[in-house]
């Protein structure tokens, strides 16, 4: 591969995980319009890199491209908000069982730092960059448990799920609590999968509850600013 194939890869890359970040940390809002031009401004490459960019973000699931209109930051129906949880509550209990017979001490020690990370951002006032942490740990439980395939359809499903409570969390009420998730990496420690099974479906279920499913409008918003350019 050359040099300048590297450097558009490595261009790609950088616009998907700086804009990626930026709509999980809720700085970019569902509804938002991506224009090009301004893309390729702040990142100062070209629109070829840039239409790449978007078309990763739009298979991942995080942005909608509209012929004619556009690339904007995906914005999920009631519906799916639903479907979204409904779909972790499938996968997540028994994922949380599995990685109860696998976990290691380095893996609980991973999970409390998750936990503690998000925290300090909460108390900085952050809650995008909590619930991206919190979807982390959620991964990381995925992770210990060994099972890739379903990993991989949580990584979709968690992305999908902070585009959800983007729209219609309760603000901190919506965030995962934190004796939720002391109370799995307790069940985790003690290879408890039965315990760690029941506290994950209760957890969603509870997350789920705290949504206030309501159609809204969320405001603009500069995409320097949220990129902190």
């Amino acid at each position: 591969m050359s040099a300048m194939t590297d450097s558009a890869t490595s261009s790609v890359d950088d616009i998907v995980a700086q804009l990626t970040q930026a709509v999980h940390e809720h700085r970019l809002q569902p509804g938002t319009k991506l224009r090009e031009d301004e893309v390729c401004e702040i990142f100062g490459v070209s629109r070829t890199l840039v239409r790449q960019a978007l078309r990763s973000m739009e298979y991942q699931g995080l942005l909608t491209i509209e012929r004619n209109r556009g690339a904007f930051v995906s914005k999920p129906t009631l519906k799916e908000a639903r479907e979204v949880f409904q779909a972790r509550a499938l996968l997540e209990p028994e994922t949380a069982r599995a990685a109860a017979q696998r976990a290691t001490a380095a893996d609980i020690a991973r999970l409390e730092r998750h936990i503690e990370n998000e925290h300090a951002a909460l108390d900085r006032d952050e809650a995008g960059l909590a619930l991206k942490l919190s979807g982390d740990f959620h991964l990381d439980i995925a992770r210990i448990a060994d099972q890739q395939t379903i990993e991989q359809f949580l990584r979709q499903l968690i992305s999908r799920s902070s585009l959800v409570i983007a729209l219609y969390w309760r603000r901190r009420n919506a965030l995962c609590e934190s004796n939720a998730h002391h109370a799995l990496v307790d069940a985790l420690r003690q290879q408890d999968g039965a315990s760690a099974e029941e506290l994950m479906k209760g957890h969603l279920l509870d997350l789920l509850s705290q949504l206030d499913l309501r159609e809204r409008d969320s405001g603009p918003v500069s995409l320097k600013d949220a990129l902190k350019r």
